[in-house]
């Protein structure tokens, strides 16, 4: 029964002994919750196995991907903070180099349709080639990533329990991280358990407020369950002349598409910060002052679904924010499957 009542609070990822791959290697089955959408990954042909996830994780942890072997994915990317970083309104590579944007969130991904600020990869498995050949990120070479690992004292051993031989390649290199990052499960926020009526959980009345006026304003792009709609979107904020970031136009080279960028989730959006593709807003009090008077609509390419200045009074402002804070799943910050391998 406390099995039961565990796996519906998690609500999403449970690891079951489903199958077998090599050598009877379990499979991580997902279990998609109530009135959520079905997930853009497809699991049935793309299975996780227990045994690709935890090398994935070993990778995503491991600076040895990066030139000087001094950057890993978690760099960027830390749990405790929503799998972002914290300290830098821009990524930060070997070097001390800059990057142009801010490190995305990677929360739920087994729903995105696209990846990156301009969507300019269109599956998990090739996500995590940018970063590591990236000059001002990780500024490696897969083939010197394959050397390396064949190298490995044990690498190689985790490459055969995952995929059934030792051999270490880009496919596989991908697929495993892919494993681990598919895994990156939000759902058990207290919005999530008032909206499964949990026991003991409600809203307080500035929460219900903030509530009203988030699904008023905002929901139209950060749509509820996963609060995103999976597009892109230009929210009239000026260009960074540093950077000069056109967003989506420098894929798809489309006027439409000048300064959109990715929408993403807000869930975790408290420990997110800081805000926006480049950075620029630390607080998010600085965020919901923007979209309530900051907003010029006169602005190029802005969004016809924001129709600000919304002009919230202090009052909202504060009700929304508090609503806010309600997507913050701290059982998914402090999991222990996300965290630093032990070993």
């Amino acid at each position: 029964m406390k099995a039961a009542i565990y796996t519906w609070l998690i609500g999403i990822f449970t690891l079951i002994l489903l199958s077998f791959a090599w050598k009877n290697e379990p499979i991580i089955e997902v279990i998609i919750p109530k009135k959520w959408p079905y997930p853009v990954y497809n699991f049935k042909d793309q299975q996780v196995t227990v045994s690709g996830f935890e090398l994935g994780r070993k990778l995503f942890y491991d600076p040895i991907l990066s030139r000087d072997s001094t950057i890993s994915c978690a760099s960027c990317h830390l749990q405790y903070t929503g799998f972002t970083h914290v300290d830098h309104a821009v990524s930060h590579g070997i070097d001390g180099r800059k990057g142009t944007r801010n490190a995305p969130a990677l929360i739920n991904l087994a729903w995105n349709k696209s990846f990156h600020w301009d969507g300019g990869v269109n599956h998990i498995e090739a996500q995590g080639l940018n970063p590591i050949e990236h000059p001002s990120e990780m500024d490696n070479s897969l083939e010197e990533v394959i050397r390396r690992l064949h190298r490995s004292a044990y690498y190689p051993e985790l490459f055969k329990r995952a995929f059934g031989t030792e051999e270490v390649n880009t496919s596989r290199i991908m697929k495993a991280l892919s494993m681990f990052e598919i895994c990156l499960i939000s759902s058990n926020s207290k919005y999530d358990r008032v909206t499964r009526k949990e026991k003991g959980f409600t809203f307080t009345e500035q929460e219900k407020n903030g509530l009203k006026i988030f699904r008023q304003h905002c929901a139209s792009c950060h749509s509820e369950p996963l609060f995103s709609n999976n597009g892109f979107a230009c929210n009239g904020i000026p260009i960074d002349m540093l950077f000069n970031d056109v967003g989506r136009y420098a894929i798809t080279h489309l006027g439409k598409d000048s300064m959109q960028f990715r929408i993403p989730t807000l869930r975790n959006i408290e420990f997110t910060f800081p805000y926006m593709h480049d950075g620029r807003y630390k607080k998010l009090k600085d965020v919901i002052n923007y979209y309530s008077e900051g907003i010029k609509i006169d602005a190029p390419y802005l969004d016809d679904r924001i129709k600000g200045p919304f002009l919230f009074n202090e009052h909202e402002k504060k009700d929304l924010l508090a609503f806010l804070l309600t997507l913050t799943d701290k059982e998914f910050l402090y999991d222990k499957r996300y965290s630093f391998p032990k070993n």
